[in-house]
């Protein structure tokens, strides 16, 4: 144990990092400050502080979801060069495996892991039908951009427009410097 004494206390700091990690863990998890504070018995704006200590990244952080994507190579590469941190490009054939693997059961858990790791971003991209992309708006309590491939149901592979997704990335991430500086 590593031991620090403040006046009259005695300070174990592997209690205090374990305590932090937790917070984070939960945060990570996608637990709202306020639900994190709860669990440790803490005010939500201690947290709020230990994370501005902590961070590093500024600006605002983008994911992009597309689905039947036909292009999905030269997307995902444009998507890696302009530095978006959390992409999901099915094509057709992959977004049918993607549902019909396991049981149903085991589909609810990877949606509900997906849903809890865009929690954590400022800005989703939609590439998807009229219908996915108003779904995808009323679940998530973020800016969500939908870029419509085609009117729903969509059943085959559709090209997505390259450089109009590379341009709403780049406004997006303008938009988010100017709030810094203000």
């Amino acid at each position: 144990m590593d031991f620090i004494r403040i006046g009259e206390k005695v300070i174990s700091k592997n209690k205090l990092w374990s305590q932090i990690e937790k917070i984070l863990e939960y945060r990570v998890k996608g637990l709202s400050q306020q639900e994190a504070a709860r669990r440790m018995s803490l005010d939500r704006a201690f947290i709020s502080h230990l994370e501005r200590l902590g961070e590093v990244h500024k600006g605002h952080r983008i994911a992009v979801i597309g689905f039947p994507v036909k292009n999905k190579a030269e997307l995902l590469q444009m998507l890696e060069q302009e530095g978006v941190e959390f992409t999901l490009i099915l094509s057709e054939e992959e977004r049918w495996a993607y549902v019909g693997e396991g049981k149903g059961v085991d589909l609810f858990n990877k949606v509900m892991d997906v849903i809890t790791q865009l929690q954590g971003f400022d800005y989703l991209i939609v590439l998807a039908s009229n219908k996915r992309i108003k779904l995808f708006q009323g679940i998530f309590n973020l800016e969500v951009v939908g870029i419509e491939i085609g009117r729903s149901p969509i059943e085959e592979d559709r090209m997505v427009d390259i450089e109009q997704v590379k341009k709403v990335i780049q406004t997006l991430k303008k938009s988010g410097k100017q709030e810094a500086k203000a």
